[in-house]
Order: structure tokens, then C-alpha cells, then sequence
């Protein structure tokens, strides 16, 4: 869970960055786009005031004589050689036409459209000093004695002067932008950090029930996660009934098996008075692995059924404990169990499963050990690490690697179905953990396990 709330908060800080990233360069470019058009605004107002101007200055003496300019615009540009701002008037009846000085001996590049008495046109045409040049031209009426003159009217700008101040715009808005980016891709941190908090907090709860320190996830979380936490424990109410029917199951059918076995076990026993002692060993190693196969299915119905670490167990005073019982029995009879390590050490493992454990691997070795049997509880890097070791004959390579096979035999004379490793397996994987065997020092087995540590264990 807090792997699934971590990625997904990188995900979500991925598109706020690629979506914030996305927004402001739409932005940015929407508002150069319109300083553009700001500028392309401004200059048409400029050349149409020439325009204007030129017009009311316009003049014809005498019908018949040639156009004249009472006044030329202000705008000292005009008078400067290839400035930037022209303006060409054009008798279309004589065919004359009055230019800027600007222009020298170049013409504005009219383009051969219609252009009706009064209107305006705008033109995108080429500079005569390079560039593109904004052009409004326009068409007047001016009266000649009895008759009447046409006249063409055109200003026009360069573009470059706007380039550049657009230009301009762009790259000072820039530090703008990136600080408005910081700004929004921090305000999105703390919201994602925000709105995945009640996520964490559920990851946490599903940890603790995974642990045993909580049945149920806790229904204090926003509406928005709510369903996913209602049918979380749903599911988990579901999980519990259906393993707990399965645990009765296997408990009922281990029962129902009880008496068969006893009564088998009793006509075993009348083989052997009428001496058929080969049909009775053989029906007796039938009966045992019936019995040792009912004890792995019990066990595994326990595992799925187990409630968490809780308070953790402690491995040398659970090694204590079964040592203190198997010394009772015929197995043990003149071997010595011995149990090292600190007593306040505790592992992240149900007590039960701890049981289970090291009550497999520590009656495994007293059956196969000569005289001596040391169970060793050492804090290690990564847990704690408990390891078995008998003087008995060991094991070779081959056999050290199958045994923790199900139905796999070191030998053949224990009275073992050879399930008990594989019961400490199926635990053991339980908590991602695996039995390791070696040659022992002792000059028997060895078997270790490295448990996780409990939080409040200590070395």
C-alpha cells in the first residue's frame, strides 16, 4: 500500500508538471500572440493617421494640373533614406505618383486588387530595405475643375521594429512564467501530499491488520476513499469466513480420521501378535504418513488463519520451552539440548508459528543427533538468526537441497513422513523467509533461519 500511495503520488506530480508545464506555454504563447496583435493594432492606427493625413493635404490647382502636397507628414522617418515608413500617392488619371523621400527611387509594391472609393486594404507586402512592410492603402475621389480625379493613397511600416519589441516581450515574461511554474508545481506537492495523506494513513491500517493490531480499517477517512475502505473490509470479513470454514473443515476431517487411524493402529498390533510383521510395518508406515499428512493440512489451516505477530515471540525461550519436552521423551534419551542467545530478543512472528517452527526443526535434530543438539539465538544484520545444530551423520549436497521437498526423507528409519521441513517452509514463506542448511560445526546438520526482529526486540 505505501509502495501503491508512492507511486501514486509520483504519478500525479508527473501531470501536475507536464499539465502546469503545458498550461503555461499555451499561455505564454496566447500572450505573446496577443502583444502581437496589440502591436499589429497599434501600427495600424499609426499608418492609417498618415493615411489621413495625407489625405486633407491633398490638392489639384486647376483642372488639369498635376497633384500637389500642401503638407508632408511630420513624422521625420519619412525624410530619412530606407526608414522603415513610407508613403506613395498615385493620380490614376495621369498616371503621376508623389513618394516619401524615404523611398528614394523604389515604389511600394501595390498589389492589382479592386480597392472601391473609400475603403481601406491591408497588405502584407516586401520592404525595399528587407523585412516585410505592414501597407494600408486607400482610394479617394478629389474634384478637377468640372470632372473628378481618382487617387490611391498608400503608407506602409516595417514589421521589424514590432519583431523585435514582441521579441522583447517574450523573454521578459519568461522569468515570469518559470516563477509562476515554481509556484504552482510547489502548490501542487502539498496538494497531492495533502489529498494522498488519508491514503498513507490506510496503507499504515492495512499493514496493522496484516500484523494482527487491527481487525478492521478504521472508517475516519474523506467520503472519497471511503467505498475503497467499506469494501476493504468487506472483503476482509469475507476472507475470515471463508477461512474459517476451511479451518473447520480440515479440523473435522482430521476427527473423522482419528478413529480409522486408532482402529488401524489396533489391527496392526494384531498382525504382529500372529506374526505377520511385514504386512504390519507396512500398513503402520501407511498409517503414519496418513497421520503426519492430517497434521501438514491442520498446520496449513492454522497459517491461514494466524492473527499477526502482536507482541512477537521470543526464539530462545521458545527453544527452551521444547527442549524442556523433548528431553521427556524416547528421541532424547541421553543427548543434551542446549539453548544460547539473549532471552529478550523477539522476532515479528506469531508465537504459535514460532512454535511450530523450531518444535519441527529441533525434534528433526534430537531424532538424527548422536549425543548433542545447540540452538543458537544471535542478532544478525537483517534479524535475527536462529540456527540448529546436531552431531549426528549430516546430509549430502544433494540431500541438503531436497529437503524441504514434500515428502522428501533423510532416512528411512525415523518414523517421519518427512513432512515437518516442509510444514517449517510453508511457515517460514509466510513471512518471505526460507530454512538455509549447511554442514554443522558439531559435525551433523545445521539449519538456520534468519526472523525478522520484532520493533520491540532487542539484541
Amino acid at each position: 500500500m505505501r509502495r501503491l500511495a508512492g507511486s501514486i503520488r509520483l504519478r500525479m506530480l508527473l501531470y501536475a508538471f507536464l499539465g502546469t508545464l503545458f498550461a503555461l506555454a499555451v499561455s505564454g504563447a496566447g500572450l505573446n500572440a496577443l502583444f502581437s496583435l496589440y502591436l499589429d493594432r497599434r501600427l495600424g492606427l499609426e499608418v492609417d493617421a498618415h493615411v489621413a493625413q495625407l489625405a486633407g493635404n491633398l490638392q489639384i490647382d486647376n483642372a488639369g494640373s498635376p497633384l500637389r502636397l500642401v503638407a508632408e507628414p511630420a513624422d521625420p522617418r519619412f525624410r530619412s533614406l530606407y526608414s522603415g515608413l513610407y508613403w506613395e500617392v498615385r493620380d490614376e488619371k495621369r498616371g503621376e505618383a508623389l513618394r516619401s523621400v524615404s523611398l528614394w527611387d523604389s515604389e511600394l509594391p501595390l498589389p492589382a486588387d479592386a480597392l472601391p472609393p473609400g475603403a481601406t486594404h491591408v497588405h502584407q507586402v516586401a520592404a525595399p530595405e528587407g523585412g516585410m512592410l505592414m501597407l494600408h492603402e486607400t482610394r479617394i475621389i478629389l474634384a478637377d475643375g468640372d470632372g473628378e480625379r481618382t487617387v490611391r493613397i498608400s503608407v506602409g511600416v516595417n514589421r521589424a521594429e514590432a519583431d523585435i519589441l514582441a521579441e522583447g516581450f517574450f523573454f521578459d515574461m519568461l522569468p515570469g512564467l518559470a516563477l509562476l511554474f515554481a509556484a504552482l508545481v510547489a502548490g501542487a506537492w502539498v496538494q497531492v501530499g495533502a489529498g494522498l495523506r488519508p491514503v498513507a494513513r490506510v496503507g499504515k491500517e492495512v499493514q496493522a491488520v496484516r500484523e494482527g493490531r487491527l481487525q478492521r480499517l478504521g472508517a475516519a477517512v474523506p467520503t472519497e476513499i471511503l467505498p475503497l475502505v467499506e469494501e476493504t473490509n468487506s472483503l476482509l470479513t469475507e476472507r475470515e469466513d471463508a477461512v474459517r470454514r476451511a479451518r473447520d473443515r480440515a479440523t473435522d476431517l482430521a476427527h473423522g480420521l482419528k478413529t480409522p487411524l486408532t482402529a488401524l493402529n489396533a489391527d496392526i498390533a494384531r498382525l504382529r501378535d500372529k506374526g505377520e510383521t511385514g504386512l504390519a510395518d507396512n500398513i503402520e508406515a501407511l498409517a503414519l504418513r496418513m497421520r503426519r499428512t492430517v497434521e501438514r493440512e491442520l498446520a496449513r489451516a492454522r497459517m491461514r488463519h494466524h492473527g499477526g505477530v502482536g507482541e512477537g515471540a521470543s526464539p530462545a525461550e521458545a527453544a527452551d520451552a521444547i527442549a524442556r519436552i523433548l528431553q521427556r521423551t524416547p528421541a532424547a534419551d541421553g543427548k543434551s539440548v542446549t539453548v544460547s542467545g539473549g532471552r529478550d530478543v523477539r522476532v515479528a512472528l506469531d508465537p504459535d508459528d514460532l512454535n511450530e517452527v523450531l518444535g519441527n526443526l529441533i525434534e528433526n535434530a534430537v531424532r538424527h543427533a548422536a549425543s548433542r543438539v545447540a540452538v543458537a539465538v544471535n542478532r544478525v544484520e537483517g534479524g535475527v538468526r536462529v540456527s540448529i545444530d546436531d552431531d549426528g551423520a549430516g546430509a549430502g549436497h544433494g540431500t541438503l537441497e531436497r529437503l524441504t521437498q514434500r515428502g522428501v526423507r533423510d532416512d528411512e528409519r525415523g518414523g517421519s513422513a518427512g513432512l515437518g521441513l516442509a510444514i517449517v517452509s510453508d511457515i517460514l514463506a509466510l513471512y518471505d523467509r526460507a530454512p538455509h542448511f549447511d554442514a554443522s560445526p558439531l559435525g551433523g546438520l545445521q539449519v538456520s533461519v534468519v526472523l525478522p526482529i520484532h520493533a520491540g526486540g532487542r539484541a
